[in-house]
C-alpha cells in the first residue's frame, strides 16, 4: 500500500507532458435540427496543418509557448493551413441536435450550399479573412448524396501565435451554424 501511495505522489510531481501538434487535429462536432424537414445535420471539422506536425504546446503559466518539431519557438500561424468539414445527414455522431436552422432547400441540396468565413481574434479586436479556396472532396457535386466533405483552404501571413482563430460554418443565407476553433496558446 505504502508502494501504491509513493508511485501516486511522484505520478503528481511529476511535471506535464507537453501537448505535441498532428498534421491533422480534429476541431470538434456540432448537430443541427433542419427545419422543416427535421434532418439532423451533424458537421465535423478537423484543422489539416502539415507544418505543425510534431511541434508541442510547452505549458508555462503566462510564459506559455509553441515549439516546432525542430525545437525552435514558433510565433506566427503557419502560413498555409486548411480546415476539412464534413457535413453529414447520417447518423455520424450520436448527439442531440444543438440548436436548429430552417432552410427552403432539401437537406441534399443544404450540403452543397455551406459557406465559410475565418475570424481572427487578437484581444477584443476581430478581424475576417475569406478563405483562398473551398473544394468539395469525395462524392462530387452533381451525384445525389447524404454527406458532403469541404476542404476550406486559406493563406494568411503574421498571425502571432497568441490569437485566436474560429472558423465559422454558414447556411446558404448567411446564418452561423457553427464554429470551429484553431489555437495554439
Amino acid at each position: 500500500m505504502i508502494l501504491i501511495a509513493a508511485y501516486a505522489l511522484a505520478l503528481m510531481a511529476a511535471p506535464p507532458q507537453p501537448a505535441v501538434f498532428h498534421a491533422s487535429t480534429p476541431a470538434g462536432y456540432d448537430v443541427l435540427l433542419l427545419k422543416p424537414t427535421n434532418a439532423e445535420v451533424s458537421l465535423l471539422g478537423l484543422v489539416e496543418c502539415p507544418e505543425l506536425e510534431g511541434a508541442q504546446h510547452v505549458s508555462e503559466g503566462t510564459n506559455a509557448r509553441v515549439i516546432s518539431a525542430d525545437g525552435t519557438p514558433l510565433t506566427h500561424f503557419p502560413h498555409n493551413f486548411s480546415f476539412r468539414i464534413t457535413a453529414s445527414l447520417r447518423k455520424t455522431v450520436l448527439s442531440t441536435p444543438s440548436g436548429e436552422v430552417t432552410s427552403n432547400d432539401s437537406p441534399q441540396d443544404f450540403l452543397l450550399k455551406l459557406k465559410f468565413g475565418l475570424k481572427v481574434f487578437n484581444g477584443l479586436q476581430v478581424r475576417e479573412i475569406q478563405p483562398e479556396s473551398v473544394e468539395m472532396i469525395g462524392v462530387p457535386a452533381d451525384l445525389p448524396y447524404d454527406e458532403r466533405v469541404y476542404r476550406v483552404n486559406f493563406s494568411i501571413v503574421n498571425v502571432p501565435v497568441t490569437d485566436r482563430m474560429v472558423l465559422e460554418v454558414l447556411s446558404p443565407e448567411n446564418d452561423r451554424l457553427t464554429r470551429f476553433h484553431f489555437d495554439l496558446l
